[in-house]
């Protein structure tokens, strides 16, 4: 029996969860997709898939050997895609998911993307956790920080997302401006809601590494409702530097411990393994990455955090000079150049 087909037909099994499937899915009957995975486990003298009535799931073994015949399988399908890639032209549309924060970042490199591919559309949706890219029929997904494990998604690496801890001039002038991170625990902190994550903000800092347990009175796993919610002066966040730059620019919100660095989170363009990779998909991470490459134009930096008594005199004087047109100063960009093109792994 053909080792070749044997393989695809247990990746499409194990990535179905179901014989009847991936028979649907190859076009070929469930009797031969029998045949081939049982084929495959007396070559290899392992059981790769538990059965019952109801569930087929990997087991140790065969989960080890799904991730290396996943990856088999997607770097043929890239190669094969790359020698069409030179004859066909990016069509259809792409289902992307992606941050509120990222979308800041994916917007334009998506208008400049379709000025030179007009036959791509894009539907952007903007979610606060990681989706089913299965289930909800997503073809790319690009996030930052933690992403669940599966054997069914390849991620690659784009960049890192930088953060900045914020407060209002309004709550700083009530509540008084932190100078170190222990300083933290007498301040109301607004979090990020995640069923995985504590509640420990991470610095380091000349004097040293400081995990910091935070607490506050609005936790959201949205940053977008965290954000409004710093800039009402309800407490201080640790927000994405994108989403924060133009209240920081506008005085709206100020910057604090700028002697301190905070963890940064790795961000990732997500998509699916085992499969051929479409044209305008591969065009797309190639263009995306071209960019972040050069750099995309900066947002504006708002000075740190001044004394108390300052703070809330100076934040009128910040509104009125961008209103009247003066260059606030730049901030660094929200994704470092580190990108690590063409370097892909099986989210396992």
């Amino acid at each position: 029996m053909d080792r070749f087909a044997s393989i695809q037909t247990f990746v499409q099994v194990a990535q179905l969860g179901s014989f009847a499937g991936a028979a649907r899915r190859l076009n070929m009957t469930p009797a031969m997709v029998t045949n081939h995975v049982q084929a495959l486990e007396q070559r290899l003298g392992i059981r790769l898939l538990n059965r019952t009535t109801r569930k087929v799931a990997l087991t140790e073994e065969g989960a080890g050997y799904y991730e290396r015949c996943a990856r088999i399988l997607s770097d043929m399908a890239e190669a094969e895609s790359f020698a069409r890639a030179l004859q066909s032209t990016p069509s259809g549309t792409v289902r992307l998911n992606t941050d509120v924060a990222l979308a800041r970042v994916l917007s334009p490199i998506i208008a400049d993307y379709t000025s030179v591919y007009s036959d791509v559309s894009f539907e952007l949706i903007m979610t606060d956790h990681m989706v089913d890219m299965i289930e909800e029929q997503f073809d790319l997904a690009i996030r930052a920080g933690d992403l669940r494990d599966s054997n069914y998604l390849i991620r690659r690496s784009l960049g890192v997302g930088r953060f900045a801890l914020c407060a209002a001039p309004r709550y700083l002038a009530r509540r008084g401006t932190p100078r170190h991170p222990k300083d933290l625990a007498a301040h109301n902190c607004l979090n990020v809601a995640h069923p995985v994550r504590d509640d420990q903000w991470h610095f380091a800092g000349a004097d040293g590494a400081h995990a910091i347990t935070v607490a506050g009175n609005l936790r959201s796993n949205s940053v977008e409702a965290l954000r409004v919610a710093t800039v009402a002066g309800q407490g201080l966040c640790l927000l994405p530097l994108l989403i924060v730059a133009d209240d920081l620019a506008a005085g709206r919100l100020v910057t604090l411990l700028p002697e301190y660095t905070t963890a940064d989170a790795l961000v990732h363009a997500v998509y699916h393994a085992g499969g051929h990779m479409p044209v305008k998909l591969r065009s797309f991470l190639d263009f995306v990455i071209e960019r972040l490459r050069k750099g995309s134009p900066d947002p504006a930096r708002a000075a740190p955090a001044k004394a108390d008594a300052e703070v809330a005199r100076s934040a009128p004087r910040r509104r009125a000079a961008t209103r009247s047109g003066a260059a606030p100063e730049r901030i660094e960009t929200f994704l470092s150049g580190r990108v690590r093109s063409g370097q892909a792994v099986v989210m396992a």
